[in-house]
């Protein structure tokens, strides 16, 4: 039966021990480590995350990505919403114990504000049933407690996922929240027991409909059998509370399967780490003077380029060309796919027609890049291209000299080498001491090796479109 009284009791993690480690120290550190190989940031102001809910092993590399972002941020309230496993009911369930504890220690619920949700809607309620044994919320809470810094905690259970639901929830958290800062985590996996590739498949659906930022078509799509998250609900009313909230983004930030860990790759669930954010703008680059006409025809050829070499065609030919595109600039192609990089290749100086470079860097970015599995066709409609077009280098003699944004950097030292692109820097919000470690380890170089004397350090700028 629902109820809407308080107790003055933490809920316990249940799943501490099993799903997550259960002493203080073997949890800092797992979360540490997965947030230190995690590399993702946005710029702008956050106002949601899409984070996985899976054992750890699994699924907390991937989840780590989309923390990341807040790290060391400040908020009023984190409202977390997850869907129910355990307990079937209509609506959604708002818990109103104390707090939850864990082994990194207690976390207080903003009771206040919990009843406040409760009373908008009578599909809303507290049925502790919902949370007694749901992981969804509680497995999130840890990663909370170690990249902020101080917040209250709201924990919503959906039993319902239909899209009334979905909206009342998120307007009961709008007419709420006035004058918070909050964020919205959805807890949610993505598809459950496919073959690796059918999984891709169903997952892409979802990761397209989040990027679209668009809560109808996701609903349409869950709603039809088309694709799986058993989230789906917390989802789709996260992005509808966030777009209220004025974010303007929805960024996927990373994807994987099970597969990854268990190297099983015949029944997979899949994973998935997006942000919902209002971005900021942040000037890349420099106006090298290409007409907006002349972008076009680059991203033109580079696209007819990259579907050639992906169907092992001849490389198509080009008529009209500028005598712009036909100087020999440096260039890099790079290929995204759902917010992930996918390839991405380049000269630093040629001697060819710039025209001529971009088809073949554009090849070699869908063929050659050896961090990845060669494109396949099925992938072509989703792949985004970006083209980056250099100025010559130029050494480095000052590190105050180094703007984020505006410059690249390539490092040199003995036979390693090391390039990063100027977006890359503001892509991540590095300063210009982090750039320069991320250069090292582009080159295999330990982070420091910018500061010996043997190790040269050249700039550059490039035309980013």
């Amino acid at each position: 039966m629902a109820q809407n009284c308080e107790s003055k009791e933490y809920r316990k993690s249940i799943h501490a021990g099993t799903w997550y480690p259960g002493s203080e120290k073997e949890l800092q550190k797992v979360i540490h480590d997965f947030l230190e190989n995690s590399r993702a940031r946005v710029h702008g102001e956050i106002y949601g995350l899409i984070t996985p809910h899976a054992g750890y092993i699994y699924s907390g590399s991937v989840a780590a990505f989309a923390y990341k972002t807040v790290e060391n941020q400040e908020f009023d309230d984190v409202i977390i919403i997850g869907p129910s496993h355990h307990h079937g009911f209509y609506g959604a369930s708002v818990d109103t114990m104390a707090g939850r504890n864990t082994p990194l220690g207690k976390v207080d619920f903003d009771l206040k504000l919990a009843r406040k949700i409760i009373k908008q809607n009578k599909n809303i309620t507290y049925d502790p049933r919902a949370h007694s044994e749901e992981h969804s919320t509680e497995i999130q809470v840890p990663f909370l407690q170690v990249i902020l810094k101080k917040f209250k905690a709201v924990e919503i259970v959906m039993g319902g996922q239909d899209y009334a639901i979905c909206e009342a929830l998120s307007n009961a958290i709008i007419n709420t929240t006035k004058g918070k800062k909050i964020l919205i985590v959805a807890s949610s996996d993505l598809s459950h027991y496919h073959p690796q590739k059918e999984a891709e498949r169903l997952d892409n659906l979802v990761i397209e409909a989040v990027s679209k930022y668009d809560p109808q078509l996701l609903h349409q799509r869950l709603s039809s059998g088309s694709c799986e998250a058993c989230g789906g609900g917390p989802i789709i009313t996260a992005m509808l509370i966030t777009q209220k909230l004025g974010a303007t983004n929805a960024k996927p930030v990373m994807y994987a399967t099970s597969g990854k860990t268990s190297g099983d790759y015949s029944q997979v669930v899949g994973y998935l780490a997006a942000v919902f954010y209002k971005e900021e703008e942040i000037k890349v680059g420099v106006d090298l003077g290409f007409t907006q006409q002349e972008k076009v025809k680059l991203k033109e050829i580079a696209q007819k380029s990259v579907e050639a070499a992906v169907r092992d065609e001849k490389l198509p030919e080009f008529k009209n060309i500028s005598s712009k595109l036909k100087e020999p600039y440096g260039i890099f192609v790079t290929l995204n796919k759902h917010g992930n990089l996918r390839g991405c290749i380049g000269r630093i100086i040629s001697d060819q027609p710039l025209y001529v470079s971009c088809q073949l860097m554009a090849k070699a970015a869908a063929l050659e890049d050896p961090r990845f599995p060669l494109v396949t066709e099925k992938e072509l409609p989703d792949l985004e291209i970006e083209i980056s077009v250099l100025t010559p280098l130029e050494r480095v003699k000052d590190f105050d000299d180094i703007v984020i944004g505006r410059d690249g950097l390539y490092i040199i030292k003995g036979h390693y080498r090391g390039l990063l692109l100027p977006q890359v820097a503001a892509e991540y919000g590095w300063t210009v001491e982090e750039f320069l470690e991320e250069t090292c380890h582009k080159a295999g170089l330990p982070s420091n090796t910018y500061k010996e004397k043997d190790t040269e350090i050249y700039k550059f700028s490039a035309e980013v479109f």
